[in-house]
């Protein structure tokens, strides 16, 4: 079985998506990375979101520009501009700029070990 890529997806338009969602944030996970030729992934969210009275539980990641691939989320630093598309009435429909990138997870002990050096307990 193809191992999950988890990703994190900044939502950076419209400008007022984190008022009407709650949250610029999202994270979630695909398999659509392991061919190569796909153009774009379904990335399925941890969390979903509501958005124009629909819960959005995945979306469509595609390059936001022309020529691009994909596959550069994995040489980016900081994220990779790609455009969304929600799943709505048995079609997809592009409606929102972001920025993706591979999320690490992190042991709970080393995220703890952190937060108690940032509020000087070690």
């Amino acid at each position: 079985m193809t191992q999950h890529l988890k990703l994190r997806v900044h939502v950076t338009e419209p400008w007022d998506f984190e008022r009407i969602a709650g949250t610029a944030d999202l994270t979630g996970w695909t398999t659509d990375h392991a061919d190569p030729d796909n153009r774009e992934w379904e990335v399925h969210l941890d969390r979903g979101f509501d958005f124009n009275d629909h819960h959005i539980g995945s979306v469509l990641a595609g390059p936001r520009y022309v020529g691009e691939r994909l596959s550069r989320v994995f040489d980016t630093v900081t994220g990779f501009s790609v455009r969304l598309a929600h799943h709505i009435d048995g079609a997809w429909h592009f409606a929102f700029t972001a920025t993706i990138s591979q999320r690490h997870d992190q042991p709970d002990t080393d995220r703890d070990r952190r937060k108690d050096q940032d509020n000087g307990a070690i």
